[in-house]
């Protein structure tokens, strides 16, 4: 998918990554996770890479191998690596907004990679399918 950096793009791109986590046998509480992660991740990029520019491409490509979803997600913003900053002093509390997103990426995806290019960044997250215990 390729869309613009307007948050009313999120709400179909989440769908669509949801739906593509059902039609491979991951269960409902997966695929809200890992919808939720993408929204961060968009969210993100729109909020920091892009400095809230609505105008800004985004492109999402997502393929699901091996037992496993793939999401890549590239910009063409900042190019400053997540990864690479301090943690913010109130990272970690929750009465305050923001700094979730990372964090809700670490706990809920299997692996995260960002990967700076010449002209933006590159995301890449993955999640594993679980076998589903038998009842």
């Amino acid at each position: 998918m390729k869309i613009l950096s307007d948050p009313a793009n999120l709400a179909a791109v989440r769908t669509a990554i949801e739906m593509l986590c059902a039609e491979n046998g991951f269960d409902r509480p997966t695929c809200d996770e890992v919808g939720l992660c993408l929204n961060e991740a968009l969210a993100n990029v729109i909020r920091h890479a892009y400095r809230g520019a609505t105008d800004r491409p985004i492109d999402i490509a997502a393929h699901f191998a091996d037992q496993s979803l793939r999401i890549s997600i590239r910009d063409w913003g900042s190019g400053v690596n997540p990864e690479e900053l301090p943690e913010p002093p109130n990272a970690r509390d929750p009465l305050l907004p923001g700094g979730l997103g990372l964090i809700c990426l670490r706990k809920m995806m299997d692996e995260v990679h960002f990967t700076p290019q010449p002209d933006g960044m590159l995301l890449e997250l993955t999640r594993r399918r679980r076998k589903q215990s038998v009842a």
